[in-house]
């Protein structure tokens, strides 16, 4: 559908758009641009929450490194050296980039949600952009770049599978890979420190402390679409994960984290459930 049938008189193609702004957040390659473009994205911005954008090739943007490989071929490094230290951190800054990305893409991809909705995701993508950020001084202190590593892309293609199903990203992006983050969270924090890296463990804890809340939002959305669409969430879960293919979750589970998180005792019932 042409975006200019659906926008507002006046208004097709406005560049101030915040959904606009984030579609060009997104489709900046490099990541100092994305990072900028992010920032500059006004609470107060207009917002067309009706308008249907045409698809645009090229997105996400990224920088040419790092190297994308599949998930088995990123090694595991030991946290005795300063190389496998920077290696973790490494692959916890490409987990940022693409939550970036991932925030920036739910608001321009789904047209006719409130104005909260995108509001909530402009949050999320500030923050990833500064947990990125965090993550790339400490990666330049230790004498590395974001680039240095290969990395995997297993939240960008979960994303790609439900680009055409709200309720399905709502559930299985932020509700399914985003939170398992916070179950991995404290053993990665654990190792950092165990090696004497607090700094890095610091980082660690800021990104948990942020990622509560962002899980908050996917699983207030995710249930907010449940009742529009007369779901049961935790039966409604259970389908999507199927259709779409979603890694089985193993625990041990952060479920102070989850708790906090949103998540009830029925989907914490049946995520030990397995």
């Amino acid at each position: 559908m042409d975006s200019s049938n659906t926008a507002p008189a006046g208004q097709e193609h406005h560049p101030d758009c915040m959904r606009a702004q984030a579609l060009a957040a997104l489709a900046a390659t490099a990541w100092p641009d994305k990072l900028a473009r992010v920032r500059a994205i006004a609470d107060d911005a207009m917002l067309d929450c009706q308008r249907v954008f045409a698809p645009m090739d090229g997105v996400p943007g990224r920088p040419p490194l790092p190297e994308l490989v599949a998930p088995a071929q990123v090694r595991q490094r030991s946290m005795a050296t300063q190389e496998g230290r920077a290696a973790l951190l490494h692959a916890l800054a490409h987990i940022e980039f693409n939550a970036v990305n991932l925030a920036l893409d739910i608001m321009w991809r789904f047209a006719g949600m409130p104005e909260a909705f995108y509001r909530d995701w402009l949050r999320v993508a500030r923050e990833e952009a500064l947990h990125f950020d965090l993550l790339r001084r400490r990666l330049d202190a230790l004498g590395y770049a974001y680039g240095d590593f290969p990395a995997h892309n297993g939240l960008w293609d979960m994303a790609e599978r439900t680009c055409g199903d709200l309720l399905a990203r709502l559930a299985l992006v932020p509700r399914t890979l985003e939170a398992r983050g916070l179950d991995a969270s404290p053993m990665i924090r654990n190792k950092l420190a165990g090696a004497g890296d607090t700094e890095s463990a610091a980082i660690v804890d800021i990104i948990l402390r942020d990622e509560i809340g962002h899980v908050a939002i996917g699983n207030h959305w995710y249930k907010q679409q449940c009742v529009a669409a007369g779901k049961e969430p935790v039966a409604c879960y259970a389908e999507l994960a199927k259709r779409y293919d979603a890694p089985r979750l193993r625990g041990p589970f952060n479920l102070e984290a989850r708790r906090a998180a949103g998540f009830d005792d029925a989907e914490l019932a049946a995520l030990q459930a397995g």
